[in-house]
């Protein structure tokens, strides 16, 4: 299927880029999370390599359940090959302290995981789903990738998280609009120990306030006090006096003593506010 007519000329020549990208290899795995990025990779790479593409999801107390639904869904849908991977980052040495490149040792690890999956096949190169966006923040995974040699073909077309929405939305894909989704180890600030009991905090937290109609939520994990980021246009919800019960209910019932919503609103890697910025490598 080529909806490519339906979109803009630059978003159609992104794509071409990046099919042309896709067919000029011989086989790949993909990283794929379930994520916007990943989703739209990956069906775009089943388009063009057809059965020479496999995914790989690893599944962890880290990675939101949604996710997880999400990645075995499509892969169903694509009819592509897919490999589960059970993995626990926990066990990681020193994750669980949360040092401030904790995310490079969780890429590192995946990336291990893929690179022997891809040996064991007889796959060429392995490929995820960084866009151009995420070459602006502070993400120390882009220097395992590096170290790893993983392809960031998105990268490569040029294509942002915008882009690769309004492409996914004229390919059909459900994960077009789906809210970003982050590893929840992403709720805490670095320093701030991880375990699977505050995991499952954050995680029936978020479930809370789900369920109540917020669709970008995240729980930032200080201790006794949970942290609410909702959208800066859901902020007004928070008026309502039974709404804003229910909340402080559901987010108490996850194991927190104190609940306060930041009036910032939603930012994506807020926590990371606290670490000098750092290049990221060349891509």
């Amino acid at each position: 299927m080529d909806a490519s007519p339906a979109l803009e000329p630059s978003l159609d020549a992104k794509l071409a880029h990046l099919r042309a990208t896709l067919g000029a290899l011989p086989s790949a795995l993909v990283a794929f999370s379930g994520g916007v990025d990943s989703s739209l990779l990956l069906r775009v790479a089943v388009d063009v390599l057809g059965a020479r593409v496999v995914a790989l999801t690893t599944v962890s107390p880290t990675n939101p359940e949604d996710d997880t639904v999400t990645a075995l869904a499509l892969a169903r849908t694509l009819d592509v090959a897919h490999v589960v991977v059970e993995s626990d980052e926990l066990a990681i040495p020193n994750y669980a302290a949360n040092p401030t490149n904790r995310c490079y040792l969780c890429k590192d690890r995946l990336y291990d995981v893929c690179a022997a999956e891809a040996a064991a096949r007889g796959l060429a190169v392995i490929l995820d789903g960084v866009n151009v966006d995420d070459l602006g923040d502070y993400r120390p995974g882009l220097r395992a990738a590096e170290e790893h040699g993983i392809r960031h073909p998105l990268v490569e077309a040029g294509l942002r998280k915008e882009d690769l929405r309004s492409i996914s939305r004229v390919l059909g894909l459900p994960t077009w609009d789906k809210p970003a989704s982050p590893c929840l180890s992403s709720r805490f600030p670095y320093g701030t120990e991880i375990t699977l009991e505050r995991l499952g905090q954050v995680a029936a937290a978020e479930l809370a306030l789900r369920e109540l109609g917020f669709r970008e939520v995240r729980i930032r994990f200080h201790g006794e006090l949970a942290r609410i980021e909702v959208a800066a246009g859901e902020l007004a919800r928070f008026a309502d006096q039974a709404l804003r019960a229910a909340a402080v209910r559901g987010v108490r019932a996850a194991g927190f003593r104190h609940v306060t919503v930041d009036l910032e609103g939603f930012r994506s890697g807020s926590l990371n506010d606290t670490v000098v910025a750092r290049p990221s490598p060349r891509v």
